[in-house]
């Protein structure tokens, strides 16, 4: 089979991401000594083992393929298949053993989210996808919710790490959401958020200034469960883009115009 085929790269990228996760699991309880990467962004030992992981994986496995890791940056070629990874999304609540935090695992071909996995494994969750071939969770076919309206929706979102700096800029869509939705929710993991989007358990979510690793996986399983994914105003998304827009697609114009207006 095809190194570019994407539900061989799929099932890697399960099975990468349930090794790192059993790394996190193990340290999951444990006290953290946490080194800053900015004011409010951490890195914890598990970050660096759980991505050396799925490095030494891919490169066993895929020698020619190009990675983009958070921790490590880039590596690798200029060949058509990149693999974009988040080992540990969620690392602040990670380091305060908060149980909501993931592996992401994400892989284009030529420029297109081709195959994704994304492994909670404090409830053992793993949610995927292949291009074209529809998404699941742990093996089982998954769909985004049906509700209609922003007054009977649970909308989720997450504050970056400049919040300190320009709250404003942050605080405007929430207010906005907060006075429209039947409920917000915000739990510090944009890929785990994406994946419950994708399965129902949330009707919409939005963000500014997330990094490729946090959106490579999630936003191909919430399209492939038949969400839908743009900018906040409404153009094509893109990995490299710094914001998100994500819903059930029945929610997606009536959020627009939210955000729109803040």
């Amino acid at each position: 089979m095809s190194d570019r085929d994407p539900v061989a790269l799929r099932d890697a990228a399960i099975a990468f991401a349930r090794e790192a996760g059993a790394i996190l699991r193990e340290g999951f309880g444990r006290t953290h000594v946490a080194e800053r990467k900015g004011a409010i962004d951490l890195v914890t030992e598990y970050d660096k083992r759980s991505e050396a992981l799925v490095l030494g994986r891919i490169h066993e496995r895929f020698p020619n393929h190009r990675v983009l890791a958070e921790e490590s940056g880039t590596q690798g070629g200029q060949g058509a298949v990149r693999w974009v990874i988040d080992p540990l999304d969620g690392t602040t609540n990670f380091a305060h053993n908060y149980p909501f935090f993931c592996v992401s695992i994400g892989v284009e071909v030529d420029g297109r989210m081709a195959a994704g996995a994304i492994y909670d494994p404090v409830r053992d969750e793993m949610f995927a996808a292949a291009q074209g071939r529809g998404a699941t969770l742990n093996d089982q076919p998954i769909r985004v919710s049906t509700v209609g309206t922003l007054q009977d929706a649970l909308l989720v979102t997450g504050f970056p790490y400049d919040v300190r700096e320009h709250p404003d800029r942050h605080l405007g869509p929430f207010r906005a959401f907060l006075t429209r939705a039947q409920a917000l929710r915000r739990d510090g993991s944009a890929a785990l958020n994406l994946a419950y989007l994708a399965m129902g358990r949330f009707d919409g979510f939005w963000e500014l200034w997330l990094s490729p690793w946090d959106l490579a996986a999630g936003t191909l399983i919430v399209q492939e469960a038949g969400g839908q994914i743009t900018r906040w105003n409404g153009s094509a998304f893109s990995i490299e883009g710094k914001e998100l827009l994500a819903s059930n697609g029945r929610l997606h114009e009536e959020m627009l115009d939210v955000l729109k207006s803040c």
